[in-house]
């Protein structure tokens, strides 16, 4: 036998049982894989128990029922977060009653000062209904890692006046805590609002 076709022979076997058995692989791959993750939905959310401005131990569960807009931030930020929430406040005004549907809340990304009354103290000054969430470090590490949020301490002139560096992003989930969408910094309230109505 030519030992050229031989080799041939041997390779095209060669490839052929590597295709079945990766078709089999990921056939196995799918019938292990939990529907969400092959879903197209954005993996964007979870469970979390954290602290409100209140001193209450409250979780994802707390506010089952209603869109949540959700925005990480910190209360010693200069300028991002309280356009955020300004603009957040305002979008929640142009719905009138329909914002009582709607849970605004700021997760702060400091919680080493963010404690619940210095929360209370900075949330009120946006909007009657703003939640302000905090919690241990793991706590902020563990909800941020659910909604694919990226923070950072950025070192000051003294320890106790650093600033956060995270992302500008407000999300929008619906009554079981899924991800509907998001918004970047220079979303308008009507914009906001417009998006909120479509699922109310």
């Amino acid at each position: 036998m030519n030992p050229v076709w031989t080799r041939r022979a041997l390779t095209a076997f060669l490839l052929a049982v590597l295709v079945i058995c990766g078709m089999l692989l990921y056939r196995l791959w799918m019938d292990r894989v939990p529907p969400d993750m092959v879903s197209g939905e954005a993996l964007i959310g979870g469970p979390f128990e954290l602290t409100d401005q209140d001193g209450n131990t409250v979780t994802d569960q707390t506010y089952k029922g209603k869109l949540m807009l959700i925005y990480f931030g910190f209360t010693y930020c200069p300028d991002a977060c309280p356009t955020a929430l300004g603009v957040m406040s305002a979008a929640l005004d142009k719905l009138d009653v329909a914002a009582e549907r709607v849970v605004p809340m700021l997760i702060t990304v400091d919680p080493e000062r963010d404690t619940p009354q210095v929360l209370k103290d900075y949330v009120s000054n946006f909007h009657p209904r703003m939640v302000g969430l905090t919690g241990t470090p793991e706590q902020i590490k563990q909800v941020a890692k659910a909604y694919r949020v990226y923070y950072q301490k950025v070192a000051g002139s003294a320890p106790d006046e650093y600033l956060m560096d995270h992302m500008l992003l407000i999300y929008l989930m619906d009554g079981e805590g899924k991800y509907l969408t998001n918004f970047g910094p220079q979303v308008t309230p009507d914009e906001i609002a417009e998006e909120i109505r479509k699922h109310l």
